[in-house]
């Protein structure tokens, strides 16, 4: 292939490779030269241009293929628009001779057709330049036209189409012959060429004038005529046509219009032509007067159709704006079209009217106008429904209106009123809460409006009415009970009209229907008034004949409905329901044989529909209440439904004696009861299947039914892809909806509620707007075979036999039309059963019954209708998949290849390739391997027969099924099938786009086989990869949308496997001019491949986006501009743009995708970018649409009206604005706009700080911050919040939430001391609005409270306002009469407010806790200013409050507890309900209360802390508390408890919902409530009743530590941990205080003895695991050890492969835990008797020991870590503790202590901080000296210690070690300082003497020395008197060593003179202290003493010196440097 990529043809090349590989090769070298002629350079174009020339044209008469001739048309055209046009007119007359040629064999076909299509691309491409040669060309095409085949016609239209639009309007003389000639075509039996009329008459209107004016009837009626007998891509075509030129007509184009005095037409005759259209068809005029009186026949449905589309297309093209001004005329017209007789002849053809005329309103209403228009819409729609209700005649006598009118106006209105009903209903859905303008305006009247339409005299008015009220109440769900009540409150005043009773139960279903779709719900005891009503109606139902049928209608439809609500409402109605339907059946056999007997025909009526209504309720109960369906329930139900089943044999019986009208009640009956057989398990009514088995094969196979009746199903039972082989069956398309009707089967696509009034309660069918059941005949039908599929599994093999033979003997029996519909039927049936088998793991049975279905199947495999051919080779597959045998597979295979090898017609070969296909696909590659080569082979040679182009599809797709289901087995034919898929996509015409589709679902299924493989770089996989590529290219020039959409999925997957050989470049710009296709199924691909690319390389797909925008941008003028509408937002707009027009789930969900994988890849790079696009969609208001008409003068208004005459249409149309965004794009927006701040948060914490960015600007700083755009956020946030539409406001509240809590401490660098959201707070307080959602708004209330940010006053008033009036929504208790919503949205609703206050309350005793701290010293800053808030005024604004809420925070946290109780206790519920919640929505409630309990628990563990627990309150309280919250009623009991008892309920309270949540916190649940839970523990404990409460009760605080040890095993995070640890150190200081209590309340008594058994451990010292405190809190804190420091578990260092580790310094959170960890454990004794002491005690050291080794690390700055000064400390808790006094362990104990200071010894390691292990090592001498006194071992090792630390180089070291020292030496006990004195003082004394030679250099090293000079001093004064002499003569010569003679003075540095002054200080101290002594040593050493002398007169002569002097003294006594945090001696 690379061969092919040069300028010139490469003929050599061409030469060498196969005859077949050419056209592949001439291919890729077209499609290269097309990229690149375009990008070369015009010099060696042109040096080339006479060779290529002669190629290209070469190359037309080598007969090249479709797509060839198109792509070398186009290189002919380019290469001449570039290059040098000299012989362009010798290649134009070359093309024109070949065309004039006579030669009309089929082999010349291709040069031909070359030709015309290079004549076409010429003019097309240069136009005016070919200057006067177009007349002769266009006669040459037009004569070629009348002898040309189909191809022929269909190119030469194309190319017409290519000349006109070439020339414009320069072709004006040959207009009217292009015409006459062309119009003729219009009616072609070729669809291809009907198309290619359509588009070239299209172009052709741009300038022909007389099409739209004087031709314009003439071309209204071709255009009818064209669409009778027409397929969709006809219609879609001629549609395009008629409503362009009708819009045309109505604003003709300026240019046009300039030229020629044109009359133009008005908007009546344009639309009174199109009705014609729609209600005649293409009949003409004249014969119409007759036929109208005959009532003649009815126009064909595909002309409706048609028509339908070009009124949307004319709409469309004249624009949003024109159909604002026009809407009333426009939706008269439309309204009177379906009131209409000839569009009503039928009841079927009516239905038809309705959809079409809804189609149109919806396309045009829903899509071209903005929500306020829309808006204004809704109120034209009133009106017209306003007016049909007075031309039916309302009587304004009382209330009932009497209908006196006609039944021909009935008729009319009723279909009227149902389109307008629909149309409003998905307006105001659609709408949402934006409508609520439309339902509040008074003018309008909306609600009175359509509840008036519930009492038409027509049904279907009537459920139409009821269906927008549902409607109307899922967009505003604050609507729903109101109008409940109101329709409650009407049935009951108007029971004795039929009507009201009817329109208003209609109305009521529809209402509880809708609940499911309000997640707020109705209030419970609406439910209880609904069952009322319908009781009360079926009882009085056979009081007045009159209205008996009507009121049991209703009954029975309102109890359907309840059920909806499901089992938590239906759940108290049971026992009622099933003692209804017990007695609308006869009790007994007997009672059902005399009732027969009985009654005349409208008993019966009235009794038959009581029973189908009752079984409709029943099928509605086990559809919707499936946790109510116990064994007993549905025993009780088998008993009506046997019932109902014995009756149905009766029935034909009673018809035959009352009249056949009784036939359709029958049936209804019927189809009740498969539909509620079908929902309950086949096991329950075993006993019955004979009969039911009967009833239904009867049903089905129309034993009774005298209609071709067909069921809906057998498109739903066949597989969805081979809907490609079923010709007339209708893709995906935007026209779904009308398209349905066109379709074969019975009464297809005439769904109304009408046919199934229950419909109007139940789901919405997916993908449906509105509920259609089908006709009852068809619905009965399916049903029966349904209820067939799921009873068949479970039937006796004998059974089916005999049911299968029965169905061949049927078939046999009928004939044409009515055999045709039976087998349909028949299989539709046999398919359901099959599925029902597969699903069931069952099998088909024996022999016997395997041969006769096989031979049903196999006669269907040659039946000439495709649909049932269809049907045949999927029931083919499912056998095969059922019976799953070998055998019996390779039987049924090798019939089809035996049958394909012989048979010639096309239906035989058909038949027998799906056949093989489906066994493929369903017994999968494995199972049907060994028939994988001949069926390749048969499929190959079928595929490549050109004379039937349907057994080419036929053959291709079962192909493809082949290749999907063989997976890898398949890989040996890839090339073969490959290189047949790409002869066939060069070869078969355009046309035939059924087999160029199954060639993309080919090509597709092998690129998903080679797979991965695809990245390989072999010679295979290279020529596999170009041939899918070239396939690709291929597919992509064809013309028909599917065959595209084929081409980008086969991309996609090419991408998905070998992404560097997808060109994007190329790709990208072809999938966004596909986003503006009309076609759904392109657009659909296109989102789903943009999605996945964006997924991986989202940057280079807005990259070439942008550059196609910019491209299309600078070619305007050439006629190549695209019509796009990429702007500067690039893809990204677009696609937001598209989600305001696409209604599409699955395109919708692909685009938020879309968008969000580049929000993730790309907004932080653009962040400013990304924010622009949510502004712009979040502040588009709808004002956009209606600039044009803000109030200009009037002059203004008089030149625009004349300007709007010419630019109705042309090209600015497109830059008119669109519809601003929608209220769902908002919402998108507004999420957007949270993930940003998420993605700027996880990629780069400066996007929060704005200092660093103030500091750094000077610096090069990367990219945008997000704090720089913070002004837009909030603004963002504040439009959403503030906005109409209720989903949008809650969107906005969240942003602007995550704004708060990612802002709020962000300081604001210009102004220290403040944050940066200060700014804003007006904007914040503001958004709240008192009407927003209560839960969400008091969220983010306290959000903003709690940041700490709110410092103006008023602005905190007003939201504390907002939270207190929230507040006392809450008190006013259950009771409430204006409830709105559900028990459960209340519940939710009060619980947010709770939660929002605890949050608050949290924020507030923060505010305490800091300013008691901060009291002192902050008297001064009163002077602020009035609006800054002072501290405390929160503290003011909650305090009030804080007495209310703590009761009903309490009250809140018992109903949680109770809720959270097992199922086995619910027996403890209380029977009403808790304060918050009630019995029935227990279920929801306890979600609710999931979320919000944690808030409230901490914040009255913090009030109950700080009121004492609530001492005192309760006295004054109580009264009102009953009163006020009426579910508090349990606080009255609270006046006779003491306040010990109210304490300990409270401790078991929050007790036991904090241990029962942290015992088993679920993952889901956040991690913010396993630290409040925490945080509420540690707060209660600190308080002294909590204490004294946990110590009293052991085994409670046991409890608490063990699930406080488990919860560490499941949750790491350190803070959890670290608070942690601070419960159980509550815990322990609370049993350590009543352990001291005892001991002091035993000490008054005396009892002295008893006194040190108090404690664990007694006197045996045991302690028991479970019960023992100490023994838990052990287990959990050497987890937390061991967890952070494994190397103190000795097993560790005990394995063989362990590597000692070195000790590492651990991270600030776990050094923290390890500490107090190590301070708790150090507690641990104290709780112990002696003896419990001495058990623990060596652990314990072990521990605290072991610590010290692995965390007394070097710091760089010296400091101590915290676990060794805890260490340290714990070793000093220990050792000072009373317990060395106690005899009885005197021994142990010495050993303990000892031992533990030979291991501290034994640590010290040089590496190790010696520091800290001196002082570890001091403080057991000090603290423990009589145990330690005379162990030389010990003593040694410590005189060691100190000495390696005198010797250290490290000054700091040195200091250290002398103030240790000092405290040694000082120590009371004589006999231990001695022996250290005697050893270390020489050492110390040389060390100090050393100095004078080497003077201290660093301030450490001074210290040391002065250190060490103290010690000595302190040594002087500590010898006794007769030995001072010799201990001064040690200290004084080395003192005066350190002066430094006069002259060296000034120039020594600061350290020396230091010294020098410390030392003459202490020399001037010392001598008066020992004056004897003093003189002595001086005496006896002169140099001394003039050394001293000199300095001391160079000290006075100074007075300088002597003020520096009087400075320096303090800092010589400076503090030493290492401090530790706590001072351990």
């Amino acid at each position: 292939m690379e061969l092919a990529h040069s300028l010139l043809l490469n003929e050599d090349a061409l030469a060498q490779i196969t005859e077949a590989k050419r056209p592949v090769f001439i291919f890729e070298w077209l499609r290269f030269l097309d990229k690149v002629l375009v990008a070369a350079n015009k010099v060696d174009v042109k040096e080339k241009q006479k060779k290529l020339v002669e190629q290209l044209t070469g190359l037309i008469s080598s007969a090249p293929g479709p797509p060839t001739r198109k792509l070398l048309a186009k290189n002919l055209a380019t290469l001449y628009s570039i290059g040098d046009t000299f012989t362009v007119f010798q290649t134009l007359d070359k093309c024109n001779d070949i065309i004039k040629s006579k030669d009309d064999t089929p082999a010349y076909l291709p040069t031909k057709l070359a030709a015309v299509a290079c004549v076409g691309a010429f003019y097309e491409k240069m136009g005016r330049m070919l200057g006067s040669s177009f007349p002769d060309t266009i006669n040459n095409l037009l004569k070629a036209l009348k002898s040309a085949e189909s191809q022929g016609r269909g190119e030469i239209l194309r190319s017409l189409k290519k000349v006109l639009s070439g020339l414009g309007g320069a072709a004006a003389s040959c207009h009217r012959d292009i015409y006459k000639n062309a119009r003729s075509l219009l009616t072609d039996r070729s669809m291809a060429v009907r198309c290619a009329v359509a588009k070239c008459l299209l172009e052709l209107q741009n300038e022909a004038v007389f099409m739209w004016t004087t031709e314009l009837e003439n071309l209204a009626t071709l255009c009818y005529k064209a669409l009778e007998g027409s397929n969709y891509g006809v219609r879609v075509a001629v549609a395009k046509l008629l409503g362009t030129v009708m819009a045309t007509a109505l604003m003709p184009k300026q240019a046009a219009v300039m030229r020629q005095n044109v009359k133009r037409a008005t908007l009546e005759e344009v639309l009174e032509l199109m009705a014609t259209g729609f209600l005649r068809g293409g009949s003409g005029f004249l014969k119409s007067g007759g036929e109208m009186l005959k009532g003649g026949g009815s126009v064909s449905r595909e002309v409706r159709v048609g028509v339908t589309q070009a009124y949307v297309v004319f709409v469309t093209t004249l624009g949003g704006q024109w159909l604002e001004r026009n809407f009333a005329t426009f939706l008269s017209h439309v309204l009177d079209l379906v009131s209409h007789p000839r569009a009503t002849q039928t009841h079927v053809e009516a239905v038809y009217s309705r959809r079409c005329v809804s189609f149109m309103l919806r396309a045009t209403l829903g899509g071209l106008l903005g929500e306020k228009a829309q808006i204004a819409a809704g109120k034209e729609i009133c009106q017209a429904i306003t007016k049909q209700m007075r031309a039916v005649g309302k009587e304004d006598g009382g209330e009932i209106s009497r209908f006196r009118a006609l039944q021909s106006d009935v008729s009319a209105s009723q279909h009227v009123m149902v389109c307008a009903l629909k149309e409003l209903g998905s307006l105001v859905q659609s709408l949402s809460a934006t409508a609520s303008p439309l339902i509040q305006e008074p003018s309008i009247g909306l609600l009175e409006t359509v509840t008036s339409v519930l009492l038409h005299p027509s049904m279907a008015a009537r459920l139409a009415a009821a269906w927008c009220l549902r409607c109307v109440a899922v967009a505003l769900p604050y609507q729903l009970t109101p109008l409940l009540d109101r329709c409650a409150e009407r049935i009951n005043n108007l029971k004795s009209s039929p009507e009201a009773v009817s329109g208003y139960s209609f109305a009521m279903a529809a209402l509880l229907g809708g609940v499911h779709e309000c997640p707020l719900g109705i209030p419970h005891s609406k439910g209880k008034s609904v069952v009322s009503i319908a009781e009360d109606l079926l009882r009085t139902a056979a009081q007045n004949s009159r209205l008996s049928l009507q009121r049991t209608q209703a009954g029975w439809l309102l109890l359907g409905a309840l059920m909806t609500l499901g089992s938590s409402l239906v759940r108290y109605h049971l026992p009622k329901m099933l003692l209804l339907w017990r007695n609308v059946f006869p009790r007994s056999p007997k009672e059902l044989e005399a009732e027969k007997a009985r009654g005349d025909s409208f008993t019966w009526q009235v009794t038959l529909e009581g029973r189908a209504g009752a079984l409709c309720a029943m099928r509605s109960f086990v559809a919707h209440c499936p946790e109510l369906l116990t064994e007993d329930v549905i025993r009780r139900l088998m008993t009506p439904i046997e019932c109902a089943m014995t009756m149905m044999s009766h029935v034909p019986a009673i018809i035959k004696v009352h009249g056949a009208h009784l036939k359709a009640s029958a049936a209804m009956v019927r189809l009740r009861l498969y539909d509620i057989l079908a929902l309950l398990p086949p096991k329950t009514y075993e006993g019955s299947f004979n009969a039911l088995l009967r009833e239904l094969v009867a049903e089905f196979t129309l034993t009774e039914n005298s209609a071709n009746t067909t069921t809906s199903l057998l498109r739903s039972l066949c597989h969805y892809d081979d809907s490609v082989l079923m010709g007339s069956w209708l893709q995906e398309t935007d026209h779904k909806s009308i398209e349905d009707q066109l379709q074969p089967n019975s009464a297809s696509g005439s769904g109304a509620l009408e046919h199934d009034p229950s419909s109007i309660y139940l789901r919405v069918p997916v993908g449906e707007a509105i509920p259609g059941p089908l006709p009852l005949g068809v619905s009965v039908i399916d049903a029966s075979v349904a209820l067939f599929g799921v009873v068949f599994p479970h039937v006796s093999f004998k059974h089916r036999l005999q049911m299968l033979d029965h169905f061949a003997e049927c078939i046999k029996q009928a004939k044409g039309l009515r055999q045709q519909a039976v087998q349909l039927n028949i299989f539709t049936a046999v398919l359901s059963a099959l599925k029902g088998l597969a699903e069931n793991k069952s099998t088909l049975g024996p022999e016997e019954v395997r041969k006769s279905a096989l031979a049903l199947v196999m006669g269907a495999l040659d039946n000439p209708n495709p649909i049932l051919r269809c049907a045949a080779g999927e029931a083919l597959g499912r056998m095969a998949q059922v019976v799953g045998e070998a055998t019996f597979i390779a039987r049924m295979a090798q019939t089809s290849f035996d049958k394909l090898k012989s048979a010639r017609d096309v239906v035989s070969r058909t038949g027998h390739s799906l056949a093989l296909g489906c066994l493929h696909r369903y017994v999968g590659g494995i199972g049907s391997g060994q028939h994988l080569k001949t069926s390749v082979s048969i499929l190959l040679a079928l595929a490549q027969d050109g004379s039937s182009h349907e057994v080419q599809t036929w053959a291709l797709h079962s192909l493809a099924l082949i290749v999907d289901s063989s997976g890898p087995m398949y890989r040996g034919y890839v090339e073969p099938t490959l290189s047949l898929v790409l002869t066939l996509l060069l070869t078969v015409p355009p046309s035939h786009t059924e087999v160029h589709q199954c060639l993309g679902r080919c090509l597709g299924a092998l690129i998903t086989t080679v797979g991965p493989e695809l990245q390989g770089n072999g010679a295979t996989i290279s020529t596999i990869r170009s041939s899918c590529l070239v396939g690709c290219a291929l597919m992509q020039d064809h013309s028909d949308s599917l065959v595209q959409a084929a081409a980008i999925s086969c991309l996609q997957q090419l991408h998905m496997f070998a992404p560097r050989h997808v060109n994007l470049s190329s790709l990208v710009p072809c999938l966004c001019v596909h986003l503006c296709s009309s076609h759904l199924l392109l657009r659909r691909a296109a989102v789903a491949c943009l999605r996945q690319l964006a997924q991986r390389e989202a940057p280079e797909v807005c990259e070439y986006a942008t550059s196609l925008a910019k491209r299309s941008g600078d070619n305007k003028d050439s006629s190549t501009a695209i019509d796009l509408n990429i702007t500067e937002t690039g893809l990204e707009g677009v696609l937001f743009g598209m989600l305001d027009r696409e209604t599409d789930k699955k395109l919708c969900s692909d685009i938020h995708d879309t968008l969000g994988h580049m929000l993730s890849s790309l907004a932080v790079e653009k962040l400013s970018h990304w924010l622009k696009l949510c502004k712009d969609v979040l502040a588009a208001t709808t004002a956009v649409a209606f600039e044009v008409e803000k109030d200009e003068d009037s002059e203004k208004k008089d030149e625009m009206d004349d300007d709007t005459m010419f630019t109705g249409l042309g090209d600015d149309g497109k830059s008119k604005p669109s519809v601003a965004p929608r209220w769902v794009t908002r919402v998108f927006a507004a999420d957007c706009l949270c993930r940003i701040i998420l993605l700027c948060e996880n990629a780069d914490k400066a996007h929060f700080d704005l200092a660093a960015f103030v500091k750094n600007k000077n610096s090069f700083y990367p990219g945008d911050l997000l704090v720089l755009h913070l002004s837009d956020l909030i603004r963002m946030a504040f439009m959403a919040a503030t906005d109409h539409s209720n989903q949008l406001r809650m969107a906005g509240l969240q942003a602007l939430e995550d704004i708060i809590k990612k802002f709020a401490s962000v300081p604001e660098p210009e102004f220290p001391g403040h944050v940066i959201l200060e700014q804003y707070q007006a904007n914040v307080s503001h958004t709240f609005s008192p009407y927003a959602c209560l839960s969400y708004n008091c969220g983010v209330c306290s959000t903003w409270i709690g940041s700490g940010v709110v410092s103006d006053l008023n602005d905190l008033r007003r939201v504390h306002n907002l939270l207190v009036s929230s507040l006392d929504k809450v008190q006013a208790g259950k009771d409430s009469s204006s409830q709105l919503y559900s028990e459960s949205a209340t519940t939710m609703e009060k619980l947010a407010v709770l939660k929002a206050w605890a949050e608050v309350s949290l924020t507030m005793f923060h505010l305490l806790l800091h300013s008691t701290k901060n009291n002192i010293g902050d008297e001064d800053e009163d002077d602020l200013g009035a609006d800054v808030l002072p501290p405390d005024s929160l503290i003011t604004l909650v305090q009030p409050e804080l007495p209310s809420l703590s009761r009903l925070w309490l009250a809140m946290l018992r109903d949680y507890a109770l809720l959270t109780l097992p199922a086995e206790f619910s027996s403890q519920l209380p029977p009403d309900g808790g304060a918050f919640y009630t019995p029935e929505t227990i279920d929801t409630a306890r979600l609710h209360y999931r979320s919000s309990w944690a808030p409230v628990l901490h914040a009255v563990a913090l009030w109950l802390n700080n009121t004492g627990f609530g001492a005192g309150e309760d006295e004054e309280e109580v009264p009102s508390a009953p009163s006020k919250t009426p579910g508090l009623s349990q606080g009255g009991s609270l006046a006779t408890k003491t306040f010990e008892e109210t304490v300990k309920d409270r401790m078991h309270l929050m007790l036991g919902v904090s241990i029962e949540f942290l015992c088993f916190p679920r993952p889901e649940e956040p991690i913010e409530h396993v630290m409040s839970c925490l945080q509420a523990l540690c707060t209660l404990l600190e308080s002294p009743s909590a204490k004294c409460h946990i110590a009293e009760d052991q085994l409670l605080a046991v409890e608490l530590l063990n699930v406080l040890h488990r919860l560490l095993l499941t949750r790491d995070p350190p803070a959890i941990q670290l608070q942690v640890a601070a419960v159980v150190q509550e815990t322990i200081r609370a049993a350590q205080t009543h352990v001291l209590q005892q001991r002091s309340s035993k000490e008054e008594k005396g009892e002295a003895d008893s006194r040190s058994n108090l404690g664990e451990g007694g006197d045996t010292g045991e302690l028991v695991p479970g019960k023992s405190l100490v023994f838990a809190a052990m287990e959990l804190l050497v987890f937390i050890l061991v967890r952070h420091l494994p190397q103190l578990n000795t097993r560790v260092q005990d394995s063989p492969n362990h590597v000692p580790l070195r000790p590492q310094r651990l991270p600030e959170d776990s050094a923290r835990l390890v500490a107090n960890t190590i301070s708790i454990l150090a507690e641990l004794p104290s709780l112990c008797s002696p003896a419990g002491c001495m058990t623990i005690l060596p652990t314990v050291l072990f521990l605290i020991t072991g610590v010290l080794r692995e965390t007394a690390l070097r710091t760089p700055d010296n400091s101590v870590p915290l676990p060794v000064s805890a260490s340290l400390q714990g070793i000093k808790t220990i050792i000072t503790s009373p317990l060395a006094r106690v005899e009885s362990i005197q021994t142990q104990w010495t050993g303990l202590v000892r031992s533990s200071l030979a291991s501290v010894l034994e640590y010290s390691q040089p590496d190790m901080d010696e520091v800290n292990m001196l002082t570890a090592i001091t403080l057991f001498l000090l603290s423990a000296s009589s145990e330690l006194v005379g162990v030389t071992v010990l003593q040694n090792g410590c005189m060691d210690r100190f000495r390696n630390a005198l010797n250290s180089s490290d000054p700091s070291v040195q200091a250290r070690c002398y103030q240790l020292l000092l405290s040694v030496f000082q120590h009371s006990s004589r006999a231990l300082s001695t022996p250290y004195i005697h050893a270390l003082a020489p050492l110390m004394v040389e060390k100090l003497k050393a100095v004078e030679r080497r003077r201290p250099g660093t301030a450490a090293e001074l210290q040391a020395v002065q250190e060490g000079i103290r010690v000595l001093e302190n040594l002087v004064s500590m010898g006794e008197e007769q030995n001072r002499v010799q201990l001064l003569a040690l200290l004084v010569p080395t003192l005066v060593s350190y002066l430094l003679d006069e002259n060296a003075i000034s120039s020594a540095p600061q350290v020396s003179k230091g010294l020098h002054d410390f030392a003459l200080q202490n020399l001037m101290r010392i001598g008066p202290l020992y004056p004897a002594a003093f003189k002595v040593v001086i005496g006896a050493a002169p140099e001394l003493k003039t050394r001293l002398e000199s300095a001391i007169r160079a000290n006075q002569a100074s007075s300088k010196a002597k003020a520096a002097a009087s400075q320096a003294q303090p800092t010589v006594q400076a503090a030493p440097t290492i401090k530790l945090k706590t001072s351990f001696f």
